[in-house]
């Protein structure tokens, strides 16, 4: 469980008797990394190309077929949340009488 400031104080001060009683070791200091070799630009360029060639593109027919259900999936929201609108709206109106 953390502590504030004054709570650490207050133990310095009467001797902390939360946790072990033994110190904890001192942490480790982590590896040194090796600093990262500098690629040129053209280098670069040529690493991106070779990464493109990796991906698998979709066909025109994939890519059509998946713009066509993300439509159909805009429209059938909007139809469900203007029905759940009305509906509260009705439902509002009801209840405050206007």
């Amino acid at each position: 469980m953390a502590s504030n400031e004054a709570t650490k104080k207050m133990d310095l001060t009467r001797g902390s008797s939360r946790g072990s009683s033994t110190p904890t070791p001192p942490r480790q200091t982590p590896p040194v990394r090796p600093t990262p070799k500098r690629t040129s630009p053209l280098e670069f360029i040529q690493q991106v190309r070779d990464e493109g060639r990796k991906v698998t593109w979709p066909s025109r027919k994939e890519t059509t077929i998946t713009t066509v259900m993300v439509f159909i999936m805009v429209v059938a929201a909007s139809l469900f949340f203007t029905v759940v609108d009305q509906a509260l709206r009705y439902l509002v109106g009801v209840i405050l009488g206007v």
